[in-house]
């Protein structure tokens, strides 16, 4: 039998939704979670492990250090934003249980091993980048001087062993969804614009696209493109929609679900027997027909990452697009029905106060159904990352206001982040206080009788939009203050 082995996205900040597959850790402005389904493979390859999601399942600490002593190993994801809460609570696990092994995998100690493991006293090893069967064969009992991928302390010296290939063969890796079942309470998942309950799995690992400012292609999953067989994916929904009766919605939570063409059509074929609603991630590059095809197969929202409505911008970040592509892109998915979830980032490279107004409207002719407007965040590991160090852009390391909330912690010349800050509450009123944009929201949620929900989504939006409004109050008006006066001698 392997090691007793319990894979944790850590419980953090209230509502923080940080770990295991979360594109953007925080907490957010409605309260939302995504599922773990990173932590789920490794957990479908061991016999008698758990897969732990304390966020979603409002489990504490000090559940989690109690649950942590009938274990033997711990496998910890962590995230950049929840690095330095994750590493006290691993130190109170291993003080409440001596004997646990404990490793942590996740993008910060991916791009930083040394550091992890000179803060983090309590590690026996760190996975850099794809973590799966590195862990297995520690838990199987594997020496760590023969394990791939990893890096730990020997005689206090920390050795790097040699990277692990990436995995080909995803067709053999278990389901994600059969550990959802065996571990976790689906109804405890809420994105406010997916149906609910709904379940996310991957049907592709890794990225093409060199977006500068993205974190998973760069630290975690990498650009190589790799996908599952569609029988396999089509068998896993099959199995899944018997599984889970209750389950309104499915979403492939991939970096990018339909970036090949005959891929998408072919996979598309395959789902449309099942009779099931889902969704996707997409780029705007996706042509008319292979969304028609989407739409045929049960497809009804695309989450799109259109960041900016700025050319510029959209050359600075490399994201392979252009501002006609994506209109027409919106045109075609409107024409067939298809429901967009329309993202936006303010503070890029090359951000002012023209550039974001620009993009405010160049949303607004879009008219997503919904849209998530989120502070530019240089994570280490990424492109974005390195030049905004080199160019001195970096104000706060932390990027949080101490709950986990976004902070804008870029700063361009003529772009104080306290502007920033404001114009993200700006752009949600700009947006959804249009009569038009109001009012399909509250039709959607009567039709899919979520007025409930929507009560209290809400509710979360404003408190939040207030606590954002009074921070940019204090941050100003600590500006405005006069410098203290300089005594003699000083």
């Amino acid at each position: 039998m392997p090691l007793k082995t319990l894979l944790l996205n850590p419980p953090s900040f209230k509502n923080f939704d940080g770990g295991a597959s979360s594109r953007w850790p925080a907490t957010r402005e409605i309260e939302s979670y995504w599922y773990p389904v990173w932590l789920a493979y490794p957990a479908g390859l061991l016999e008698g492990s758990r897969l732990l999601d304390a966020p979603p399942h409002h489990i504490s600490a000090e559940e989690t250090i109690n649950i942590c002593k009938d274990y033997e190993f711990l496998v910890l994801f962590t995230s950049t934003v929840g690095w330095e809460g994750d590493q006290r609570l691993a130190e109170t696990i291993k003080a409440a249980n001596p004997s646990i092994r404990i490793a942590f995998v996740g993008p910060p100690v991916t791009t930083d091993p040394d550091r992890a493991l000179n803060e983090c006293a309590v590690l026996d090893f760190i996975c850099r980048r794809e973590f799966d069967y590195s862990v297995v064969e520690f838990a199987q009992g594997k020496p760590l001087s023969e394990i791939l991928g990893i890096s730990y302390k020997l005689d206090g010296k920390i050795v790097h062993n040699p990277d692990r290939p990436q995995i080909e063969d995803l067709d053999a890796m278990p389901w994600a969804t059969k550990i959802y079942k065996r571990d976790m309470d689906v109804t405890r998942y809420n994105v406010p614009f997916l149906l609910h309950p709904y379940i996310a799995l991957y049907s592709t690992r890794g990225c093409p696209a060199q977006c500068t400012f993205c974190l998973w292609p760069q630290t975690l999953s990498g650009h190589a493109w790799r996908k599952r067989s569609s029988d396999d994916v089509a068998a896993e929904l099959a199995w899944a929609k018997q599984a889970f009766p209750e389950v309104k919605e499915f979403f492939f939570d991939d970096d990018t679900f339909n970036i090949q063409k005959v891929r998408t059509i072919e996979l598309c074929e395959k789902l449309k027997p099942l009779g099931i609603t889902w969704s996707c991630t997409s780029r705007v590059t996706t042509d008319r027909d292979t969304l028609k095809a989407m739409k045929d197969a049960g497809c009804r929202l695309l989450i799109v990452g259109f960041e900016s409505g700025d050319p510029q911008i959209l050359k600075n970040i490399k994201k392979g697009a252009t501002v006609e592509r994506a209109r027409a892109f919106a045109k075609d998915c409107n024409d067939l029905g298809l429901t967009i979830h329309g993202d936006f980032i303010l503070g890029l490279p090359g951000e002012t106060k023209e550039s974001i107004w620009n993009t405010i409207n160049f949303a607004k002719t879009l008219d997503c159904e919904t849209i998530q407007v989120s502070i530019a965040h240089a994570y280490p590991g990424t492109e974005f990352y390195d030049y905004a160090k080199a160019n001195g852009f970096i104000t706060n390391e932390r990027m949080e206001d101490g709950g986990g909330h976004q902070m804008a912690h870029i700063e361009y010349p003529g772009l104080p982040t306290d502007y920033v800050m404001e114009m993200v509450h700006k752009f949600y009123d700009e947006y959804y206080f249009r009569p038009k944009a109001a009012f399909r929201v509250v039709w959607k949620a009567f039709m899919n009788r979520d007025l409930p929900r929507l009560y209290v989504e809400a509710r979360a939006f404003l408190k939040l939009r207030a606590q954002r409004n009074k921070m940019v109050k204090i941050a100003r008006s600590h500006q405005a203050d006069p410098p203290a006066p300089v005594g003699a001698g000083a």
